[in-house]
C-alpha cells in the first residue's frame, strides 16, 4: 500500500489527478475453479506429469462436513476453493488470479495486489477524468 500511496502523492503534486479502486474479494480462495486453476497451472505455468498429478490429488476429490456439537452432517464433494490455513493456499490463488495484472495494466492502470485484496489505481489531466473513470470501472467489471 506504502507505493500505491506513494505514486498517487506524486502525482496529485504535479496537478493531476488520481483514482483508486480497493477491493476486497470476500471468500475469494473459496471460488478458485480447480480445472482453471489445473488447467492454468499445466498451460502458464508448464506443470506436468507426476507434478501435475500430484496437484491435482492436493485439489480435488476433498470432502468436508459440519459438526454442532455431536450433529455432523453429511459430507460433501469440495468443488472449488483451496485449502485456507496452508502454505499452498495463498500461492495457489496468487497463481490463478496472475492474469489480473496483464488485463488492469494492459490498459495503463496501475495494480498492487496481496492475496485476495486487489488495488487498482490511475492517473490523468484534470480535463482526462471521464475517461480514467471509465476505465477503472470497466477493469473493475473485468475483474
Amino acid at each position: 500500500m506504502l507505493k500505491v500511496l506513494s505514486d498517487i502523492l506524486l502525482v496529485i503534486d504535479t496537478g493531476d489527478l488520481s483514482a483508486l479502486m480497493l477491493l476486497d474479494l470476500s471468500t475469494a480462495f473459496d471460488t478458485v475453479d480447480h480445472r482453471i486453476l489445473l488447467r492454468r497451472l499445466e498451460t502458464t505455468y508448464g506443470f506436468c506429469g507426476s507434478v501435475l498429478h500430484w496437484f491435482r490429488s492436493y485439489l480435488v476429490g476433498g470432502r468436508q462436513h459440519l459438526r454442532t456439537g455431536s450433529v455432523t452432517s453429511t459430507p460433501a464433494l469440495i468443488v472449488c476453493g483451496v485449502p485456507q490455513g496452508s502454505v499452498l493456499g495463498p500461492i495457489l490463488f496468487l497463481l490463478y488470479t496472475a492474469d489480473l495484472l496483464l488485463l488492469i495494466e494492459g490498459h495503463g492502470l496501475h495494480s498492487h495486489l496481496y492475496a485476495d485484496d486487489t488495488q487498482i489505481y490511475g492517473s490523468c489531466k484534470p480535463d482526462a477524468s471521464l475517461k480514467l473513470r471509465s476505465t477503472i470501472s470497466n477493469r473493475v467489471n473485468d475483474v
